[in-house]
């Protein structure tokens, strides 16, 4: 295996790693617990979004895709749950 493919492979897993560093965040804001700053995952969110876009019409690299979309998927998802939990205890 060359050293890109190892690089490769270790990239994919390390976005899956990412994805799933967000669950225990997701978890407590499913139990009402606000352990995530909204402007934070804004802006996350927007420069993850801004990455994505990036990766599909520039890059066109169906790895980085997969990853930062993972990455997008897990910060979409903090902050609606973040921004649900606010707006019910209003």
């Amino acid at each position: 295996m060359t050293f890109l493919k190892i690089l490769t492979f270790l990239y994919s897993i390390g976005g899956i790693v990412t994805f799933f560093g967000f669950i225990p965040t997701m978890i407590d804001l499913w139990k009402k617990k606000p352990s995530a700053n909204i402007i934070t995952y804004v802006v996350w969110t927007i420069t993850t979004l801004i990455t994505s876009l990036y990766g599909f019409f520039v890059l066109d690299n169906l790895v980085f895709n997969i990853v930062i979309n993972l990455q997008l998927l897990a910060c979409s998802l903090v902050l609606l749950l973040r921004v649900r939990l606010w707006y019910t205890s209003k």
